[in-house]
């Protein structure tokens, strides 16, 4: 199960990821925004990053106009890995080599049907394992635990 929260700059682009998780049985929790009323991505951005920190879902899908402020409020969340893609390519890496555990969109910057395919990407990519991406993912959690003199 995952979680998916946006804006209002997202709000459109949420409701048709949301069509494409209910045609393909996929299973998700939507965190807001219901209309394209202004709210704070920030508000959305965290609900949706401590929901998946906790480990109350395995994914996340964050939203807003651009990405960028979503996906750098989700970052402030320990333990999450929150990786704004503009393609499919981004995704694929952003999975198979830092276990993105987020992906961010931007709805006003992207196209539905481009948006939707970089989902598709994202959700069936996993992570490759292999150890020099664990070992890098590894030094991204030792300074989100304030030590970086550990090289």
């Amino acid at each position: 199960m995952l979680a998916i929260g946006c804006d209002h700059g997202g709000y459109e682009m949420k409701e048709a990821i949301i069509k494409y998780f209910d045609k393909a049985n996929i299973a998700y929790k939507d965190f807001g925004t219901f209309s394209t009323e202004s709210v704070d991505y920030s508000d959305i951005g965290y609900e949706v990053a401590k929901a998946v920190s906790e480990g109350r879902f395995e994914t996340g899908i964050v939203i807003c106009g651009t990405g960028i402020g979503i996906s750098i409020t989700a970052n402030k969340v320990k333990g999450i890995r929150a990786a704004l893609c503009t393609n499919s390519f981004m995704a694929k890496m952003a999975r198979e080599h830092n276990n993105a555990n987020i992906l961010a969109l931007g709805g006003r910057v992207l196209g539905i049907d481009h948006a939707i395919d970089i989902v598709k990407v994202f959700l069936d990519t996993p992570f490759s394992g292999e150890e020099r991406h664990s070992r890098r993912i590894d030094k991204i959690r030792i300074v989100e635990n304030g030590d970086s003199s550990s090289k």
